[in-house]
């Protein structure tokens, strides 16, 4: 049993090529599914994976726990998924096992991948992505531990280091990039497309800012009503965008539309409608919600989730004294994860060994109890009991010493002297070879 993570993020793989893989809420649980089925096809005897999905604008990552060799058709699912070549995919991919996978979780999860450095965003995600695999059925007692161990690294981060000071997120990297545009955000009529979390708290940063108006537009009105009222804002359909979007001046957009929802030709108009006055656009979303031949306009100010990477990571600078305190705090992590990870490979031999010491158990209580049946004194019967089972847990250490010669018997007798003499204040001397029959000694 290993644990390997298979992904693309932003410092891996462009905006476009991210889009490909990704995954809304209601398409994590049944693609799953489909993974875990088609690689059990592929290897039919082999027990199921464990597998969850992680997928945010900036990565989609398969946690996958299952024999080494899941590695080569995990890549090929995941490249057919998106439609491109498992070569394509490689140049842009990145694959982790072992240690190196836990590693990799846990400073996700910390927020130390992060586009953002230190953002907390991530790890709620990185918790309903464990949710969801969790309710779909394919997180396995191992990659539990592993999220566990993840989300408890990232308290600890969290609450032991500064990593987290300083911080600017997405959201707040917007409405910077708005105030270096427009003199006066009081000015400005800004647009909320979707309703989903980040779009809720880019809307949060814009409120503090005292905007002349906010409205938001989701293809659900009773969703974007209830962003709306915490807003003080406006709630319209989606379908009613293009008739109202030269009204604004900010437009932030974040759905998990799997096309665009704001074409060329829509933003063409509106601003002909507005007599071409500037507007600024932000596309927090992958795959993208606004076509990205708007960006070519002279009058539209458009930015991705990869354009704002410069301006978060100026705020990121100031929190790398940090950084290497967080980086400790993971490796400690990590070797508790691989410890416990090692030890799992011996769980069947544990389970087989209690098997076994349960069946000399009732074959002696057996035969203990027969002789009581037929009259035999209790002590008599006691010890028989006892001297049955120290034999049955002898037998095989004895047979082990008698059959071998050599420095392999030597070898052989050190680890029964472990075995069984841990407790003895003196081991006695174990010679490399001789022909004396141990068993009677």
């Amino acid at each position: 049993m290993t644990v390997f993570a298979l992904g693309l993020n932003h410092t891996s793989a462009p905006l476009d090529l991210r889009g490909r893989f990704a995954f809304t809420l209601e398409q994590l649980a049944p693609t799953l599914l489909r993974f875990q089925d088609q690689i059990g096809t592929r290897r039919r005897t082999a027990p199921a994976a464990e597998a969850a999905i992680l997928s945010t604008c900036n990565r989609t990552e398969l946690y996958v726990a299952g024999d080494s060799d899941m590695v080569r058709p995990a890549v090929d699912w995941l490249a057919e998924i998106g439609g491109v070549g498992s070569a394509t995919l490689m140049d842009h991919a990145y694959v982790a096992e072992g240690g190196a996978a836990a590693r990799h979780a846990f400073r996700v999860a910390s927020g130390l991948d992060s586009m953002v450095l230190g953002e907390p965003q991530i790890l709620g995600q990185l918790k309903q992505a464990v949710r969801e695999a969790d309710q779909a059925g394919t997180l396995g007692t191992t990659l539990h531990q592993l999220f566990q161990r993840s989300f408890s690294v990232a308290k600890e981060v969290r609450s032991s280091t500064e990593i987290g000071s300083h911080s600017i997120s997405m959201a707040a990297a917007s409405v910077r990039l708005a105030s270096q545009l427009f003199e006066n955000l009081a000015d400005l009529r800004v647009l909320l497309v979707g309703a989903g979390e980040m779009i809720e708290l880019v809307g949060t940063h814009f409120a503090a800012k005292g905007p002349k108006a906010i409205a938001v537009a989701n293809r659900t009105l009773e969703r974007g009503e209830k962003l709306a009222s915490h807003l003080n804002a406006e709630a319209f359909r989606l379908a009613d965008l293009p008739d109202r979007l030269h009204e604004f001046d900010a437009v932030i957009s974040c759905t998990a539309s799997s096309l665009p929802l704001i074409g060329l030709g829509a933003v063409e108009r509106a601003l002909k409608k507005r007599r071409h006055k500037p507007m600024f656009m932000v596309d927090l979303a992958v795959p993208r919600d606004i076509e990205q031949e708007v960006a070519q306009l002279d009058d539209v100010y458009l930015y991705t989730v990869d354009d704002l990477s410069q301006l978060v990571q100026t705020a990121g600078e100031k929190r790398q004294a940090a950084v290497q305190q967080a980086e400790a705090i993971i490796e400690n992590g990590v070797q508790s994860f691989v410890h416990w990870l090692g030890q799992r490979h011996t769980v069947p031999l544990i389970q087989a060994l209690h098997q076994q010491a349960d069946s000399w158990r009732q074959a002696e209580i057996l035969r203990a109890r027969k002789l009581l049946a037929r009259g035999e004194d209790i002590d008599t019967v006691l010890d028989a009991l006892s001297r049955g089972l120290t034999q049955k847990m002898l037998h095989g250490a004895m047979a082990e010493l008698n059959g071998s010669d050599g420095d392999h018997r030597l070898a052989v007798a050190q680890t029964v002297s472990r075995l069984f003499l841990r407790d003895s204040a003196k081991t006695p001397g174990l010679r490399p070879t001789g022909t004396d029959d141990l068993a009677d000694s």
